[in-house]
């Protein structure tokens, strides 16, 4: 059942003309843009270098968060949830489900950034595990609190503050502009959001060739926690 109701989410994302558009075409966009005009200052190497591994840290949150937050909460609105928690499936393999679509939608993701990436001459570093465990762990913080808005919000609410958060973590999450671009105070409350936990940890790894960035991976952990348990907690399913 959890199999089936994940493919069925699946197609409905990839179906989705805007959720295509945040999820595929702007972090695509964004990946081409900046890496061929030299618009943003990225400092010293490549622009491609830099941008990469924060394109992918975006697409993560647009599928995780923006897209999940969204989705859901128009669901909880128009009663497909509460239909779905009385079937057969249980509310937490409901839950399990959209997971896994998500997770098979990033997959999609990281590859075809991968190779967008690769065809604008980037070259990536470092330990392919650490860099998965990285992406599971910005995916379980950003869906953790993606549930938590969809589940305690209202959808027009949900689908206002979802887009609102996405483009306020676009500019000042690492993911274009370097988080040293801004005030030494900004700089350290910016660097202990997800986005930028993200952003950097895979910069380490890709960009340096570093080991696994514990300091990120645990700033990462600790948002997926507080998010999961906050919407286990609080979210309505009516």
């Amino acid at each position: 059942m959890i199999t089936a109701q994940a493919a069925l989410e699946t197609r409905m994302l990839l179906r989705n003309g805007e959720q295509l558009l945040l999820t595929v075409v702007i972090p695509s966009l964004l990946l081409v843009l900046f890496s061929t005009v030299d618009v943003v200052d990225t400092g010293a190497g490549r622009a491609v270098d830099f941008l990469a591994p924060g394109v992918l840290a975006l697409a993560v949150m647009s599928t995780a968060f923006t897209g999940q937050a969204i989705a859901t909460g128009f669901e909880r609105r128009y009663g497909v949830l509460k239909r779905l928690g009385a079937s057969p499936l249980p509310r937490w393999g409901l839950m399990a489900a959209k997971t896994l679509a998500v997770l098979v939608t990033e997959v999609l993701q990281v590859a075809l950034l991968t190779l967008i990436a690769l065809g604008l001459g980037w070259s990536p570093q470092g330990d392919p595990a650490s860099v998965a465990l990285l992406l599971v762990a910005g995916t379980a913080a950003f869906s953790g609190l993606g549930l938590l808005m969809a589940g305690t919000l209202r959808a027009e609410a949900t689908l206002a503050a979802a887009n609102l958060v996405f483009l306020l973590l676009l500019v000042g999450g690492g993911v274009i502009v370097p988080l040293d671009r801004f005030p030494d105070a900004a700089q350290t409350v910016l660097a202990l959001l997800p986005i930028s936990a993200l952003s950097d940890g895979l910069r380490d790894v890709l960009r340096d060739g570093a080991a696994l960035p514990w300091g990120d991976l645990g700033i990462l952990t600790g948002w997926a926690v507080l998010g999961l348990a906050a919407a286990a907690r609080f979210f309505r399913w009516e």
